[in-house]
């Protein structure tokens, strides 16, 4: 017996964008504590809060969704991210994918392409499990 499976909404999205987002902020903010501390005392170079958030950021979805297809925003949604035919995307697609999100206006494309830039671009969706 095949199980249907859909496409993702826009609610569902918002709901991964926001767990993710704090959890992203979350571990940017404890780095950057950290590298204070090596700026403090061993006079390196400091670097605003945004480096480390969009560093983290790439991180975090190129890691998650190359190994497993979904983040915790994703876990808690049930949804997982596909190629086209339904499989496990490369991880050049996963690459592309986490590229393209550090471009601060990738969600205002759904209006017009019906989906978000970085999925677009990476030519995956996001759909329900």
């Amino acid at each position: 017996m095949q199980t249907t499976t859909y496409k993702a909404g826009i609610g569902t999205r918002v709901l991964n964008f926001l767990v993710d987002t704090i959890l992203i902020a979350i571990l940017s903010i404890g780095l950057m504590k950290y590298w204070k501390f090596y700026v403090f005392y061993y006079h390196i170079p400091h670097y605003n809060f945004w480096v480390f958030f969009f560093v983290v950021l790439f991180v975090y979805y190129m890691l998650l969704e190359s190994l497993w297809g979904r983040t915790p925003g994703k876990w808690f949604s049930f949804t997982k991210v596909v190629d086209a035919s339904g499989n496990k995307p490369s991880v050049v697609a996963i690459f592309v994918r986490s590229l393209v999100r550090l471009i601060p206006i990738d969600f205002f494309f759904i209006p017009f392409i019906g989906a978000p830039l970085h999925d677009y671009l990476s030519k995956t969706t996001l759909k329900e499990v």
